[in-house]
């Protein structure tokens, strides 16, 4: 719990959340712990997070994030995952209201973290449809944007998923920036093998 707690003021600090936008869980052997409905990320207390089960029920009196079914859905799918970030950083969002996909290979972290950032279609927050359009791109993926709205990012530890944000956030800022400058010069083919190639030495 404490871990949340934690990362909730990181994300707020790196102006990664505002206000009482996004969400933040961990799966657990007795169920999810997530924050509760219009809890302060950069604020949180031991109150503000509720164990729910994996139907999304609250097991406390507590009412859960209204995106609860998304991050029950996520765990769902992927066994592999025990922590899931959503927010909405203000370069990430930025692409996710323009409905463009993060893809362009202009440094080694975005070639090493992320194949591409997609952008999951609209569909109304807390809406069964918002979960099937955004969990569909997390089979292989592990951040996404989600249209409209904001950003996720999922991993096997709550530290993790913090990282691919903030990474992802950073990646979203500089090619920003690079369009301002004219844009940036891509890295050639056999760079991005090269970078394959490590990351798969990394893993």
């Amino acid at each position: 719990m404490q871990d949340i707690i934690d990362i909730g003021k990181k994300l707020y600090e790196k102006n990664l959340t505002i206000a009482t936008s996004g969400n933040i869980s961990i799966r657990t052997d007795k169920g999810i712990l997530i924050t509760t409905t219009g809890s302060i990320l950069g604020d949180l207390k031991e109150e503000d997070i509720v164990l729910i089960d994996f139907d999304g029920k609250e097991l406390e009196n507590k009412k859960a994030s209204s995106e609860k079914m998304l991050h029950v859905e996520i765990y769902k799918q992927r066994s592999d995952i025990k922590a899931i970030i959503h927010t909405h950083p203000v370069y990430l969002t930025t692409f996710a209201c323009c409905h463009k996909t993060l893809d362009e290979p202009i440094m080694s972290e975005n070639i090493i973290y992320f194949e591409d950032i997609p952008v999951a279609p609209y569909a109304m927050p807390s809406s069964k449809e918002l979960v099937e359009n955004t969990v569909k791109y997390l089979h292989n993926r592990d951040v996404v944007l989600m249209a409209n709205h904001g950003a996720i990012a999922i991993a096997d530890s709550l530290r993790k998923a913090y990282l691919k944000m903030e990474t992802a956030e950073y990646y979203a800022k500089v090619t920003i920036n690079t369009k301002i400058l004219g844009g940036a010069k891509f890295l050639n083919q056999n760079e991005i093998t090269d970078l394959i190639k490590l990351k798969t030495l990394k893993d």
